[in-house]
């Protein structure tokens, strides 16, 4: 039986409420699928380099988490980001900007 998920976008509403909560600017920059769309995350470190995470599935474990798919110039990440959508018009992308990196997504209530 398949893994009870969360609908995209009240799980984006959430993510962005926590952010906020934690005085970590973020906003949505392409928007998804409210029901079931992928959703990427965007931490811009205000350097010029940033990194992209996404969700997948780890068949040892049978656990999806977090993982950081790409890590360097941000307009490398930039470029990531736009061949995903390239493909995947429903993919959600969140922008993140944190000097230090912290996204949050290693929490529990957001695996």
């Amino acid at each position: 039986m398949a893994e009870p998920r969360l609908a995209t976008g009240i799980w984006v509403s959430a993510y962005l409420a926590r952010l906020g909560q934690a005085n970590i600017p973020a906003y949505v920059s392409e928007h998804g699928d409210d029901t079931a769309g992928a959703v990427l995350v965007k931490c811009a470190r205000l350097d010029g380099t940033a990194q992209l995470y996404a969700r997948e599935w780890d068949f040892e474990t049978d656990i999806r988490s977090w993982n950081r798919i790409v890590d360097g110039p941000e307009a490398q990440v930039d470029e990531a980001i736009r061949r995903q959508r390239g493909f995947d018009p429903d993919l959600w992308v969140i922008e993140i900007e944190s000097r230090d990196g912290r996204v949050l997504l290693d929490e529990e209530g957001l695996r």
